[in-house]
């Protein structure tokens, strides 16, 4: 990641020509920030991450070769360094889903102005998760939503509950702490409360527990 005085290493990929080059004259008026790579397809995005590996890879959904989402499962497990940021005009649920589950640490809508887009690059750098005001609202109001119709769990914290939610989505510890801003060591504690609130004896347990609940996706989720 960058520190200091290092400009952020941006990479950015869009099949769109015209947005493509004007976000890379954009950010490359911007103090901060070096725009290392551009990319028209998904396939190429995904080279540039693992060749290049910037601190940000700036990422449409809809990408030929390979789409978005698919690109930023590849990156996140072939280039775990890179921060993936979504940079899409799709603004529905399971878009947005679909790419925080294969690791993006972002979601901007393309109607955002150059401060959001730039606050977003620098926010998922330094390992932050962040979403554009509206879908940060759609998520909440999702996750809130389900929390009131569902609580098998009420012996939960709402940041164990977030855990355990993304523990049951598969995902190790590291990306879990990505995702939530955490380092590892405080989600494992947040996982050794979650076991000892559930009586279980380890992940395995938890994990199948939470799916049966309808976490991560499980057989009794609905939406």
């Amino acid at each position: 990641m960058s520190c200091g005085a290092d400009p952020i290493r941006v990479a950015l990929a869009d099949d769109h020509p015209v947005v493509r080059d004007g976000l890379s004259a954009l950010l490359g008026s911007v103090a901060g920030i070096d725009v290392v790579a551009t990319a028209a397809t998904g396939r190429d995005a995904v080279r540039a991450a693992v060749t290049l590996r910037p601190d940000v890879l700036v990422l449409d959904i809809q990408m030929p070769d390979l789409d978005g989402v698919s690109a930023a499962r590849e990156v996140t497990r072939d280039a775990p360094g890179v921060a993936v940021l979504m940079l899409t005009m799709f603004d529905d649920e399971e878009s947005v889903f679909a790419a925080m589950r294969a690791g993006a640490r972002g979601y901007v809508l393309k109607g955002a102005t150059q401060e959001e887009i730039v606050r977003a690059i620098r926010a998922v750098a330094a390992g932050e998760a962040i979403f554009g005001p509206g879908i940060a609202r759609r998520v909440l109001g999702r996750l809130s939503g389900a929390a009131v119709a569902i609580d098998p769990f009420p012996q939960l914290t709402p940041r164990e509950r977030q855990v355990l939610e993304l523990l049951a989505a598969g995902l190790p510890t590291t990306v879990i702490g990505g995702k939530l801003g955490l380092a590892t060591k405080t989600i494992n504690n947040h996982a050794s409360a979650i076991f000892a609130k559930l009586h279980v004896a380890d992940r395995t347990e938890a994990v199948l527990r939470a799916r049966d609940a309808g976490f991560g996706g499980g057989p009794r989720s609905s939406a």
